[in-house]
Formats: C-alpha cells, structure tokens, sequence
C-alpha cells in the first residue's frame, strides 16, 4: 500500500487538524464539520495529482485554452454518520463524482474492549472500472474500513482504491496495509502512535460522530 501521510510536510492542514483535536475549541459542533470538510478539501487536492489526465480544448470568449483535465470516473464513498462532512469535502472537489453510502458500527457483544463490524445501510452505484474513494475520518483499528470495502464487492471491481482518513492509529494503518492491495493508496492526515483499551485513538481527538452530529443514544 502506499501510505501518504500528510503530517510529514508542515502546511495549514496542521492547523485544522489542531483544532479538531482541542477539547475547548471542538465543541463548536459547526466549527468541527466544517474543519473536517477542510481537511477533506486538502487530502482529495493531493489525492487528485496521482489520477489519469486526458489533454482538452477549451473555447473562452476570446479564443482558445489547451489544458489537461482528470479523465476518471470516480466514486466517492463514506461511511455514517462520522463520514458525512468528510464525504462534504471530497464532494467539493469532486463535483461529478458518483456517490456512495455505507453505515457501519461497532456492536460490543459482551463487553466494551471486544467488537465486531456490523454493516447494514448500503447505497452504491457500479464500481467496475472506477476509481474509488473510501473516506472514513477515523481509521482506529481499521476493521470498518475492511468490512466496508469487503460490502462493496458485489459492485464490481474498482480500477483503483484510494482510502481517505483524517487520523489514524498506527495499528490501524496496519491492518489496513495488510488488508488492501498493494496498489491501494491512504490518504491521511495525522497518524497517532496508540489505541485506548476500547479501541480509540490515542490522543486522537474523541468520538467524531459525536462531536459533528452530538451523542447518541447508547443501546
């Protein structure tokens, strides 16, 4: 997998990614989405220089303008809820992506340090020859975005995969490094060292769905 993570290079995109994890500032639930789409906006414009490009002719007013513009199909995928403002700002670069829905949870069967991935809301076009972007904000043990893709399959096989995440835990970038194909390319923006016993990133940034929609009702 080739794994880019933008927190090597130091741009604005740290900027947003601070606040997001601040306790004090996060809980300006608007501030919080839009920093997310934001961060979405910047991770699909790095994203967008590894797609295929086809030469075009372009007719202004006053003549004629010779340019390269992106020739893939592209499928933008997220999963609910936490998803939803990061699926934003990929759908702002994108604009003519096709567009897919997934809900995936954690159901704690016994006890809260044991898990499984459920899936069951799914909302999907044809993937056979597209390129598809999997945006899932928080990659922590990186299950969810297995079981997500492994959901998709009866779609059709993509061209390419591109995973899109805002932080991720070291664990989970492995597992997802040793679930996807070679070719697959992440995306993300931070990568914390650890994760907390119930499987949260470590310091991360708290529980993403929360923070952009507020909590749940637990069952």
């Amino acid at each position: 997998m080739h794994i880019h993570n933008l927190s090597h290079e130091h741009s604005i995109l740290n900027s947003f990614i601070s606040e997001i994890r601040d306790s004090k500032i996060q809980t300006d639930r608007m501030r919080f989405r839009r920093n997310i789409e934001r961060i979405g906006e910047v991770l699909c414009y790095e994203l967008s220089k590894t797609l295929n490009y086809k030469a075009q002719k372009i007719t202004t007013p006053l003549g004629e303008n010779h340019t390269h513009l992106y020739d893939d199909e592209v499928v933008l995928c997220s999963i609910l809820r936490a998803g939803v403002p990061l699926h934003s700002g990929l759908l702002n670069y994108f604009d003519n992506a096709e567009n897919a829905f997934i809900s995936a949870y954690r159901h704690h069967k016994h006890h809260p340090e044991s898990f499984e991935i459920i899936v069951e809301y799914l909302a999907c076009p044809s993937l056979e020859g597209k390129t598809l972007i999997l945006a899932d904000p928080m990659l922590a043990t990186g299950q969810s975005m297995v079981a997500t893709f492994e959901a998709l399959k009866p779609f059709g096989t993509p061209k390419h995969v591109h995973l899109v995440s805002v932080i991720g835990a070291q664990e989970g970038v492995d597992f997802v490094n040793k679930s996807f194909d070679k070719n697959t390319h992440l995306w993300i923006a931070a990568i914390d060292d650890t994760l907390s016993d119930k499987g949260y990133i470590v310091p991360g940034l708290g529980d993403a769905g929360d923070l952009a929609f507020g909590q749940k009702l637990q069952d």
